[in-house]
């Protein structure tokens, strides 16, 4: 049977694919599977380097499989010793690192429930996420134990050097015992609301549809060192940005701490990665910060997910790397869907399009009746499971070519820097403020990150550079330091819909008029 990792070619992608295929490429099957065996423990002994860290404060970390298989396992042991039992939830807030991965991996490997945790979450933003999920250990820094302290029901275990010299007493081989129907990881998408903070729930299963994906969007083959500096703590770093190249046996590389974009070219050139796939934003600042002249890179794939790439950021990528960066289009409820094929010779990518269709799926642009809309038209972007059409949220349009085009939000979430932000959370922390009457959100055009959070107050005190920045910090504080809205503008009142609820589409079209007329 033919492998799919032997294929690159899109027609062989239409004409070879199945699900039966995509189970060809683990060990495991339908009965018996384990994410942690799969990425890890499969590849320990082939010598290779798993894990490449490009650490902020300059240096780089190298991980072997072999290393990660052992860490992972002692980590499992440690849970059992705990009396965490398969099916607990394990909150894991840590930075890429040693640590992060051998929690992460040895949660998986017992049986037990990851849920990566982003490390800029402030005090409300875990507590939110943990009150939710419920987990029995929460695995953070020293830091950021002050800031979950006094969560209830949950331990804080700090995961220093001491905890890792500890773990060196249990043994570093674990017996997996998970069937694939099992879950593994709670993953809690950008744009969780307040009101509903609901995690996608993925089972062991879900690494097998991933590698749709990771074929085909990110193009992963073997042989490829691949690079995705975008957070394990959400969908894009983690599945396919680590679980998916570290399935296939590749060596991945990470970014951790505070992003600088000459930090992020300076650990790609140096460890020759040939395939990355990152934010529009990470393309963006690395054409900004005037850098990437000054190296030298091997890239033979490129890929980017989020948000659209500018017309600027595309030429500068293919004047530096020489290369189209393929669109991969998706959300983390119905996966990737759209792509733009990296690696296949026989596809033409077109900048500004979202690609077609992966193999197997059906996706659709369609009116508000439910019918197909003509090339051209913008309509609901729409995908087919289970025998209905279910909706991206997302409006759309496709081309005479069948290529898709993304046409706007068709909700109130703000894209920026590729996290998904919900304006309704922003807004009901701002409301907090004593002096905040009412609050709204919108996104705004930005150079580099593509939108940032714009934020319209109504209050009886006057407008002031202290009001802005009280306002800012406490969204800082409270959810996360990306979220805070960077403009405030102060106004006498919001639009609002009948029902009285605020009308976010008139901001966004006055703000857009404001821009037109500038």
């Amino acid at each position: 049977m033919t492998r799919l990792t032997d294929l690159t070619r899109y027609a062989d992608a239409q004409r070879h694919f199945t699900t039966d295929k995509l189970w060809g490429l683990f060990d495991g099957d339908r009965a018996s599977f384990n994410i942690a065996h799969e990425c890890v423990d499969r590849h320990a002994a082939s010598g290779r380097d798993a894990l490449v860290i490009v650490h902020a404060e300059g240096h780089d970390e190298v991980i072997g499989y072999a290393e990660l298989a052992a860490d992972s396992s002692r980590f499992a042991h440690y849970l059992v010793s705990q009396r965490v039992k398969p099916g607990d939830r394990v909150a894991v807030m840590l930075d890429p690192s040693r640590a992060f991965y051998a929690a992460m991996f040895g949660v998986i490997k017992s049986g037990a429930i990851a849920v990566p945790l982003f490390t800029l979450f402030g005090p409300d933003g875990i507590r939110l996420r943990v009150g939710d999920c419920k987990p029995r250990l929460l695995v953070t820094n020293a830091l950021k134990a002050e800031a979950s302290a006094g969560i209830q029901n949950t331990t804080t275990v700090v995961f220093d050097q001491r905890f890792m010299d500890h773990l060196q007493s249990f043994p570093d081989v674990f017996e997996v015992k998970t069937h694939a129907d099992d879950l593994a990881v709670f993953q809690y998408t950008s744009g969780t609301t307040r009101e509903l903070p609901e995690a996608v729930k993925h089972s062991h299963r879900a690494l097998v549809t991933l590698m749709t994906a990771a074929l085909y969007g990110t193009g992963l083959r073997p042989g490829d060192r691949f690079f995705c500096p975008s957070s394990p703590a959400w969908g894009h770093g983690l599945w396919h940005g680590t679980l998916a190249p570290l399935a296939m046996g590749l060596t991945v590389g990470a970014y951790s701490g505070r992003f600088n974009p000459e930090r992020l070219i300076q650990g790609l050139a140096t460890h020759g990665f040939t395939n990355m796939s990152a934010a529009a934003t990470h393309y963006r600042m690395m054409k900004n910060c005037g850098k990437a002249g000054d190296y030298r890179f091997q890239f033979k794939k490129l890929s980017f997910t989020g948000e659209p790439i500018d017309d600027e950021t595309a030429r500068f990528i293919w004047r530096t790397f020489g290369l189209e960066v393929c669109s991969m289009y998706g959300t983390t409820e119905i996966g990737v869907v759209l792509v733009s094929y990296p690696g296949a010779e026989d596809f033409t990518v077109k900048r500004g399009s979202l690609g077609k269709p992966v193999p197997g799926t059906e996706v659709e642009v369609q009116d508000d009746q439910g019918r197909p809309c003509a090339a051209g038209v913008t309509g609901q972007l729409m995908v087919r499971r289970r025998q209905q059409w279910i909706p991206t949220k997302d409006l759309g349009r496709t081309d005479a070519d069948g290529y898709f085009y993304h046409g706007g939000r068709a909700d109130d979430v703000i894209i920026s820097a590729g996290w998904t932000m919900s304006a309704v959370e922003i807004e009901n922390v701002m409301l907090m403020h004593p002096d905040v009457l009412e609050s709204a959100a919108i996104g705004v055009p930005d150079e580099v990150r593509g939108q940032v959070v714009k934020a319209f107050i109504v209050s009886e005190r006057p407008a002031s550079d202290a009001f802005t920045q009280e306002i800012q910090d406490l969204v800082r504080q409270k959810l996360s330091q990306h979220e805070y809205p960077r403009h405030v503008a102060f106004v006498p009142e919001l639009p609002k819909t009948p029902a009285g609820k605020v009308h976010r589409k008139v901001l966004r079209e006055r703000e857009m008029a404001s821009l037109a007329a500038a």
